[in-house]
């Protein structure tokens, strides 16, 4: 506004000069024909005085002209040297005296020959603007001198150009005070109010809704309904924000709480592969308790074995290269050996283009690891150990049906009867298999009172023949009165028997196996099965309990499945206990078992301990009145 009104003003003001130097030219015109005629007017009225030398006659015709208009300032006479002889305003007596001396009028040298008109000229005095008309003074053909008359300018054009004037430079200055008094009111009553409300506005975006802005005095109608209009959207913004802070709060701790509690680790990135935040899952995968990995290059903070693994990969996923999700497993040897399952996933914006970062998600798979390369381990060895009885069974009677007739009564009956072998192994095999199957399977045992008297004496009776024919002397040490022990009938007698069985084909003639039961403890009740055989290497001890692991594996000398001793681990263990064993190559091996005893027994037992400790006491006492009596 201040730049177009001074555009404007500028515009106004030089058109308004314009147009009065304009008027003042023309009116310099017109003074100057004005002046050159009354010049040549007179000069031919006093030509003739001059020339008869009357000037007596030329001062009476001057003054009387003189006084006749106010147009004419002075009237000077000079002579042909110009020097100036009478003049009006001048007296003759100061222009004798004075004048004669000092006032010349300086002409040109050629100004009487060649000025057949009058010489002109303008120029300011301090009394303002006076033309100057120089008339050369000829009568009868003889120039006599010049005759210099100053005429006013025209009142009337003077005064109204110097109005205009006046009043251009009044309203140039009155436009500009206008401008500063409004650009002044708009700088206290507008400018300022909308710096504030910008100020505001840029708070607001910054997240501080508390800002409010002032209305101003005066302002307007306009602004202060916009003002207004600000101050209710921030404090309905900072309301929200309240209730927004206490929502998002919550879900936060929500999510924080989800985050650190799951059982995958998760780790995630920003662009720049920058940990960002890391649950503590992850801290214990990858061994980072403790450390300030936020903030950190998380390829400086992986692994080797995952940096090798994940370098490339990440760096693909940061720049959008890779949107889908990538799955890596990973092995790591230090501390501990370990597996795990590393899958990537892009972040992204709200508008599903631009990539945010990377979600990290860590699973420690070594338990399925180990339980893969089990079942993978469990389906070969049982494909073998079925596949070699099966063998045998089809070989020998493929050989029955093809060559019985050439064989003897004798090679058919050993066939038969090898093949018969081959089959019970095949059975025996299977019912392990199903067995430990149904023991490693979600199945409920219910326990009960067992007295452990009668499974141990099921098992004698059911390996005595066998013990006799290997010429083995079977024994028992079983403690009188032992309390029943919580377990399962049927599962405590397959225990018994694999035990007792083992134990019957690693001994050789003439040894002994013993099963001892006893009280172990007021709560427990253990039981021993002690054998005088070919004993187990300490090397085998901690792998005897695996599937399909054998000891003649490695001697070469009997047969068995291998499931045995897994089954018996198994059933203990459903009956919250452990089997332990020790031995010595070529001395013996002892397998025993702590059972827990049944709660009502556990009572009984407290309270006759009390009985038995109160009997001792009241004997005791007896004792000692008998021996104060007697003495």
């Amino acid at each position: 506004m201040a730049a177009a009104t001074l555009v404007v003003s500028l515009i106004m003001s030089g058109l308004t000069f314009w147009a009065v130097n304009t008027i003042q030219q023309d009116a310099r015109v017109n003074d100057t024909r004005f002046g050159s005629d009354l010049g040549l007017l007179l000069a031919a009225n006093v030509a003739p005085l001059v020339g008869e030398d009357d000037r007596t006659e030329l001062a009476r015709f001057s003054h009387r002209f003189y006084g006749s208009t106010s147009s004419v300032r002075y009237m000077l006479y000079a002579d042909t040297n110009g020097e100036i002889y009478f003049g009006i305003p001048f007296s003759d007596s100061e222009v004798q005296n004075s004048l004669t001396i000092r006032r010349r009028i300086q002409l040109p040298e050629n100004f009487a020959e060649t000025s057949d008109l009058p010489m002109v000229r303008q120029h300011l005095t301090p009394d303002g603007e006076v033309t100057d008309v120089f008339v050369p003074l000829v009568y009868e053909g003889k120039y006599l001198g010049v005759l210099a008359i100053g005429t006013n300018p025209n009142p009337t054009v003077a005064a109204s150009s110097h109005l205009t004037r006046d009043v251009t430079v009044a309203v140039f200055v009155s436009i500009w005070v206008m401008v500063i008094l409004g650009a002044v009111f708009n700088a206290l009553q507008i400018t300022k109010p909308i710096k504030e409300l910008v100020v505001g506005v840029k708070n607001i975006a910054k997240g501080n809704f508390q800002q409010r802005v002032d209305l101003p005095v005066g302002g307007g109608v306009e602004l202060s309904e916009l003002i207004a209009s600000f101050n209710e959207m921030a404090e309905k913004l900072e309301r929200y924000e309240e209730q927004n802070i206490e929502e998002l709060t919550a879900e936060k701790a929500k999510l924080e709480t989800l985050v650190a509690t799951i059982a995958d680790g998760a780790v995630l990135l920003d662009t720049n592969l920058q940990v960002v935040l890391v649950n503590p899952t992850a801290r214990r995968i990858f061994g980072w308790e403790g450390k300030p990995v936020e903030g950190t290059n998380a390829l400086y903070c992986f692994p080797v074995p995952v940096q090798v693994e994940l370098t490339r990969p990440l760096y693909q996923v940061a720049r959008g290269e890779l949107r889908e999700e990538a799955e890596f497993r990973i092995t790591l040897t230090e501390p501990v050996n370990r597996t795990l399952r590393i899958l990537l996933n892009t972040v992204l914006d709200s508008s599903k283009e631009n990539v945010k970062g990377v979600a990290v998600t860590v699973q420690d798979i070594t338990r399925e690891a180990e339980l893969n390369e089990a079942k993978s381990q469990f389906i070969s060895n049982v494909s073998h150990e079925l596949r070699t009885p099966l063998f045998n069974i089809k070989s020998f009677i493929e050989t029955l049906h093809e060559y019985g007739d050439e064989l003897t009564e004798t090679e058919r009956q050993e066939f038969l009867e090898t093949a018969n072998r081959e089959t019970d192994r095949l059975t025996r095999l299977v019912n392990d298999v199903l067995d430990l199957s149904r023991l490693e399977s979600c199945k409920i045992y219910h326990l009960e009172a067992v007295d452990l008297a009668q499974p141990i004496e099921q098992i004698l009776r059911t390996y005595r023949l066998n013990a006799k024919d290997k010429g083995i002397e079977l024994l028992q040490e079983v403690e009188a009165d032992l309390p029943a022990v919580m377990g399962h009938y049927d599962l405590l007698l397959q225990v018994f028997a694999n035990l007792v069985g083992n134990a019957l084909k690693f001994t050789e003639a003439g040894g002994k196996v013993m099963i001892r039961a006893s009280l172990h403890s007021p709560e427990t009740v253990r039981v021993e099965i002690a054998d005088t055989g070919i004993g187990i290497d300490q090397e085998d001890q901690n792998a005897i309990f695996e599937r399909f692991f054998r000891v003649e594996n490695r001697v070469h000398t009997l047969e068995g499945t291998g499931l045995g001793l897994s089954i018996v681990r198994n059933i203990v263990q459903r009956h919250h206990s452990r089997v332990y064993l020790v031995s010595e190559v070529g001395v013996g091996t002892t397998f025993w078992l702590d059972l827990p005893i049944y709660q009502d027994e556990i009572a009984a037992i407290a309270a006759l301990k009390l009985a038995e400790e109160s009997h001792t006491l009241e004997a005791a006492v007896s004792e000692a009145s008998i021996v104060t009596t007697g003495s």
